[in-house]
């Protein structure tokens, strides 16, 4: 039982400060709404946490191929 709310109060706080550092960049401000965007910002508070000690997650995308003529 206290193992269940230590966990909840550490995921809890975890997405607050995600929500604190969406906001600390923005991404809540913007006026134009796509997929991109969304996807940006809960991805955002999900890893943002990550920034504050130090790791600085990134993701790369692998080329793409060329169309073909």
């Amino acid at each position: 039982m206290r193992l269940r709310i230590v966990l909840t109060t550490l995921v809890v706080l975890w997405l607050l400060i995600g929500l604190v550092a969406t906001f600390q960049r923005g991404l809540f401000s913007r006026d134009e709404a796509s997929c991109s965007t969304v996807g940006h910002a809960l991805g955002t508070v999900f890893v943002g946490p990550l920034n504050y000690v130090g790791v600085n997650p990134s993701v790369e995308c692998p080329p793409l191929p060329e169309p073909s003529q």
